[in-house]
């Protein structure tokens, strides 16, 4: 026993998940204590180094809105910075940046260590302790137990976690750290029923082994726009990265290797990741492509280590060299580290309410892999959720459960919980129904509040976020009455990007045109502001009558209808009895997300308003 001392909250595991969920509880003031297998190995990028990219890029910004740390950390670390998606409207924008991942987990582990009312702790979680349904604690391996009132599990691949390299079987959570197979079994015996997700990872090769010439070169962009809004600048010099592609000669080799990996010869069975396939499923799935885009990423400024993006496989390490030496620029590539394929336990995200607190036992929070999400990123913002509601139950205050209408991490956890998963979970902003509404740049003004009222947001932020968001008005304000005038200077100035105008217009309208930036107009007009303010003018005012149509019909009526906690899905006429199961199973707080819910329609949503109209008038 730890000198009998009782936790508000207990996070195991320091991947992603656990950084978040450790740090959002300590800084709202709760007594944490965070416990993972490796203090070194904190907030590690065992796969790819960089955090960001389509739709992930939203998500991180979306936390750093709410007070969370990973935004800021890959601001201190980054190595290169790009914005995708830049030819297409500013709802697909998404940021990515390169990581110097020894950097990355090192400034990580700092900042936890230095955290008040954070304790960090070394040590393997065997146990989760139960008492009436609720939790108590947690033991260890070596026989310590550490007691809390609230439990949040960031298992990331550890819990029951296996690698596979040809027909080799390995027990680890990654390649060289023990598993959590205790913990698997103490969750199962609590009643928690696992299913096994797969994921993989490419080889690393030494830098010097490789050749850039005739490679197509990614570069940073030349206006670096942050990931955190309270980023000023970036520091760390910026690299290269190189693009190059598989050939017929690598499928073939790929193809010929394949019978000896235990999971294409049915040996074992398990869903690998749809949108970041393995190059087996690649070259099997797609037979009809020649090649796969590669990446070349180097893992750190100093590091000889290269991540091969996009060539993660399970085929034994002779037939990998082999591979990979078929390829452009990696003809006599050595390998550092091999790849390989892990398979973990998750648990079905439908048994979780929407603050990530789990519907089996009192104060035991999942967040991150674990719920069947494959990123770090949507890792990083379930812990966060998970930490913050952790300590907010502990006082009975309102959960934060954020709308889809309202950020990415609305749309991730309801994706999770209504519809649960059959394959590792990845964002995108296909996802979201309102992307023109929860754009990266506007993250601040749709969420900054609720983070200031958590107390993960300063008052100097927040008062600065006050003013931005005055100045970003009055511009738009004074774009609306300043009259740009039809004569020969301005003519000519327009003509140049193929404008021409019959009339005098107001700024703001010629803003609307395609062909013109903020900038343009603020040579006519003088004045004007600069970096993101001026990014949210323009976006405001080229984008206003979608996102004035969008925010109209956010505000369905059956969207806000509450169903009471002790409603009773039975003997409602209309409703089919496999509905009432599903419905009892997730128990939905709204009729919005019972449309949701797979399987069910707006004719059940519909019974069910009439039912709810009916229980209420009764209950009145």
């Amino acid at each position: 026993m730890d000198f009998q001392k009782i936790y508000d909250v207990i996070v195991v595991g320091a991947g992603h998940a656990g950084c978040e969920a450790s740090l959002a509880a300590a800084r709202m003031g709760a007594d944490t204590l965070l416990v993972t297998i490796s203090i070194d190995n904190i907030a590690l990028m065992p796969c790819n180094p960089a955090i960001g990219g389509i739709g992930k890029g939203n998500l991180v910004k979306d936390m750093d809105a709410l007070g969370g740390e990973m935004a800021k950390n890959i601001d201190e670390t980054g190595i290169q910075f790009r914005v995708l998606n830049k030819r297409k409207g500013p709802a697909v924008w998404c940021s990515r940046a390169q990581a110097d991942k020894h950097l990355y987990k090192d400034r990580f582990q700092t900042v936890l260590m230095s955290t008040p009312s954070l304790d960090v702790k070394q040590g393997i979680v065997t146990e989760i302790l139960v008492e009436n349904g609720a939790v108590r604690g947690v033991e260890t391996a070596c026989g310590q137990t550490f007691l809390a009132r609230r439990i949040v599990i960031c298992g990331g691949t550890f819990i029951g976690g296996e690698i596979f390299i040809g027909d080799k079987v390995i027990t680890a959570g990654r390649m060289y750290e023990p598993s959590a197979t205790a913990l698997s079994e103490s969750l199962k015996k609590i009643g928690f029923n696992p299913i096994r997700l797969k994921t993989d990872t490419p080889a690393r090769v030494h830098i010097d082994s490789l050749n850039f010439n005739g490679l197509e070169e990614y570069v940073s962009d030349d206006d670096i726009i942050p990931f955190s809004a309270e980023t000023t600048s970036i520091k760390l010099p910026q690299i290269k990265c190189y693009g190059t592609q598989t050939n017929e000669e690598t499928h073939k080799v790929v193809r010929n290797a394949v019978e000896e990996s235990l999971f294409y010869n049915g040996v074992r069975e398990s869903n690998g990741p749809r949108y970041c396939p393995s190059m087996e499923d690649k070259v099997l799935k797609f037979p009809e492509k020649t090649s796969h885009k590669l990446v070349l990423e180097p893992e750190g400024l100093k590091s000889k280590e290269v991540h091969v993006n996009g060539f993660s496989c399970s085929i034994s390490v002779e037939a990998q060299i082999k591979a990979y030496r078929t390829v452009k620029g990696m003809e006599k590539c050595k390998f550092i580290r091999p790849a390989y394929a892990i398979q973990y336990d998750v648990y079905q995200p439908t048994g979780l309410n929407h603050n990530y607190e789990t519907k089996l036992i009192k104060g035991l929070f999942f967040g991150g892999q674990l719920n069947g999400t494959s990123g770090y990123e949507e890792a990083a913002v379930q812990g966060f959720m998970a930490g913050v509601n952790a300590v907010l139950s502990l006082d009975n205050k309102e959960p934060l459960v954020l709308g889809r209408n309202e950020s990415y991490i609305g749309v991730l956890t309801d994706d999770l919980v209504l519809k649960g998963i059959t394959e590792p979970y990845r964002m995108f902003t296909s996802r979201s129904e309102y992307r023109l509404l929860t754009r990266e740049d506007n993250a601040e003004e749709r969420l900054l509040e609720y983070g200031y009222k958590l107390g993960l947001i300063s008052k100097t932020r927040y008062d600065r976020f006050q003013e931005d968001m005055q100045d970003i008005n009055n511009e738009i304000e004074r774009l609306k009455t300043t009259l740009i005038k039809k004569n020969p200077e301005n003519e000519q100035y327009l003509a140049q990007f193929g404008v021409s105008i019959s009339q005098s217009f107001k700024a703001e309208e010629l803003l609307k045109r395609p062909q013109l930036s903020y900038n343009d107009i603020i040579k006519l007009t003088g004045g004007g502001l600069t970096g993101r303010k001026a990014r949210q003018v323009e976006i405001k005012i080229k984008y206003s009558g979608y996102i004035e149509g969008m925010e109209e019909s956010n505000h369905e009526d059956i969207e806000n209808i509450v169903i009471p906690d002790n409603f009773s899905y039975d003997n409602i006429s209309g409703l089919r009895l496999e509905y009432v199961d599903k419905l009892k199973e997730i128990k939905p707080k709204t009729l919005g997300q019972v449309i949701r819910i797979p399987g069910l329609t707006k004719t059940a949503a519909s019974v069910l308003a009439v039912e709810i109209y009916k229980q209420n008038k009764k209950a009145k």
